[in-house]
């Protein structure tokens, strides 16, 4: 096809999107619409399963129709249908590929079930054209892990987080601060004002000669670090929590740090023709992790980039993409058959471990 128009559709966790993408040489977002489900969640501490696959289900024809009016187009000016068929919160998943089966059924048009974080990695090529092969650092709330992207679908992975991924770690850290969801940007703002050094919190595994991470003790060590300043003057004062928020977020940074320099070393061994190490997801948002990650990679001599925040949030855009860049390169589609996945690991001959193929969050 010299032109290829694709209906993304995405539920994986709490927030009901879709787009349309088209490739004709270049590519072009005609739309991208994501509606959220903040408020639903928000007095219970974090998303609810339950909660958010109704929300789903209530809103997904809505959301299909308002991407395809934006975009100016109709069902029959479609290529393919592309879903997220997985990880996430089983519920909601089974919601937009239920959802993307009825309008394939419907029209005729190919269905494309799409891996959720192969989304994320090839954003990079949706935004900068980047060239195979690239290092990739998918870091946010639900996974974080070193992969190099060989291809739309051959991705090896160097290394991820053992335990809590740095998104879900904000979150929880935030909690115990009394800052508000989502804890990432409220740790970022509060960090402005606040002394990094003042805390001595661990950096886990940093000195390890691998690439994978932990942030749970460190989420540990902050509870600690807050409960002995209570008890000094029983509660936290504005300049404490920024304190603390700054040397939390030093903390994080500096693992990834170093860790994307043991990633770039692996990869540069390959003797990549155009090096690049790109970051994606929502954490990729932080500036200050973001200017670390740059640095290592203007040593290591690659080209780093990061997408807009809009495509490194869950949404769509992502999932039609990964859809064309399966139909460029001669991908079959999936039949009737396709089923919604929980985890879905982007590497299946790596260990399977936390952070690599699962998505969402349960309170």
């Amino acid at each position: 096809m010299s032109t290829i128009t694709v209906l993304g559709i995405e539920s994986s966790c709490d927030d009901t999107a879709a787009a349309v993408l088209r490739w004709d040489g270049v590519a072009e977002v005609l739309s991208s619409e994501v509606s959220g489900q903040t408020d639903l969640h928000a007095a219970f501490g974090g998303v609810v399963p339950e909660i958010a696959a109704r929300a789903h289900a209530e809103r997904l024809d809505l959301m299909v129709e308002l991407a395809l009016e934006k975009a100016g187009l109709g069902l029959g000016d479609l290529d393919a249908i592309a879903v997220t068929s997985g990880p996430g919160l089983i519920g909601g998943v089974v919601s937009g590929v239920m959802c993307a089966k009825g309008l394939a059924a419907a029209t005729g048009l190919p269905l494309l079930g799409v891996n959720h974080l192969a989304g994320h990695a090839l954003t990079p090529r949706l935004t900068d054209g980047l060239a195979f092969p690239y290092l990739m650092l998918l870091v946010s709330g639900g996974h974080c892990q070193f992969l190099i992207a060989h291809g739309p679908d051959n991705f090896e992975r160097l290394g991820g987080t053992i335990d809590d991924a740095p998104g879900e770690a904000f979150d929880k850290s935030a909690r115990l601060l009394g800052l508000p969801q989502p804890g990432g940007p409220a740790i970022e703002e509060a960090a402005k004002a606040g002394d990094p050094s003042r805390f001595d919190l661990p950096r886990p595994l940093i000195r390890e000669p691998h690439c994978d991470m932990s942030f749970s003790g460190l989420k540990t060590a902050l509870l600690r670090a807050r409960d002995a300043v209570m008890q000094e003057g029983n509660r936290l004062k504005r300049q404490d929590v920024c304190d603390l928020s700054a040397s939390f977020q030093a903390a994080v940074g500096e693992v990834l740090a170093a860790k994307t320099a043991r990633a770039l070393e692996t990869y540069m061994a390959l003797g990549p023709s155009e090096p690049a190490l790109a970051v994606a997801g929502g954490v990729a948002a932080n500036q200050s992790l973001r200017a670390a990650l740059a640095a290592e990679a203007e040593r290591a001599g690659a080209r780093f980039t990061a997408p807009p925040l809009a495509l490194c949030t869950d949404n769509a855009a992502i999932i039609a993409w990964a859809g064309i860049e399966r139909l460029r390169a001669g991908g079959q589609p999936d039949d009737m058959t396709l089923a919604a996945r929980p985890r879905w690991p982007l590497d299946s001959a790596a260990v399977p471990m936390l952070g690599s193929g699962k998505k969402g969050a349960k309170a």
